[in-house]
Formats: structure tokens, sequence, C-alpha cells
């Protein structure tokens, strides 16, 4: 089952004290920052949590899936997410 933002903002600012406004104006800026980092090309680190960086990724060729004609598809950007000791140990393994 899935959470979602405010069930997230919910249950954080039930476990700090603080109010849900509170919560979602951190999370904002926090999110604020992983957009700006990462759009610099940096990459940000949590240590035993996660890190974020971008990525390049390369011009390739494709298919349009309507027609079946080959395309051209521009070099770009992506996001990659790497989880940490804490957060894979949260996981707990597969039975």
């Amino acid at each position: 089952m899935a959470k979602n933002r405010s069930e997230l903002v919910a249950e954080v600012a039930e476990n700090s004290g603080l109010t849900q406004k509170q919560v979602s104006d951190v999370l904002d800026g926090v999110f604020d920052v992983f957009s700006d980092v990462v759009g610099k090309g940096e990459k940000l680190t949590i240590p035993g949590w996660l890190s974020v960086e971008r990525t390049e990724r390369a011009a390739r060729k494709g298919r349009n899936p309507q027609t079946g004609e080959e395309i051209q598809i521009k070099a770009g950007y992506s996001v990659k997410l790497s989880a940490g000791s804490k957060l894979k140990g949260a996981a707990g393994s597969p039975n």
C-alpha cells in the first residue's frame, strides 16, 4: 500500500509535534533543495538513507509505439536514487 503526501505530512506532524503546515513547508523546502542540487548536476547524499544524482542519457533510436516508425530520441538527463544502509535495512529481507 502506498502512502501519499498528505498521509506522510500528517504522520510526521504527529511524530514531531509540529503542525501539518510546518511539516508541509519543510517538505517543500527539502524538495526545492533536491531540485536545485540535481539541476546543477551535483550529488546530494544523506548518509545511511539515500543519495540523489543526475545522470546523462545518450541519444538513441526508438520506435513510435503507434506507427512502429523508427525515431531519434535526443540526449537528456535522468535522476538516480540510491538507497543507503538504513533504508535498505528498513526494507527487510525477502522470505
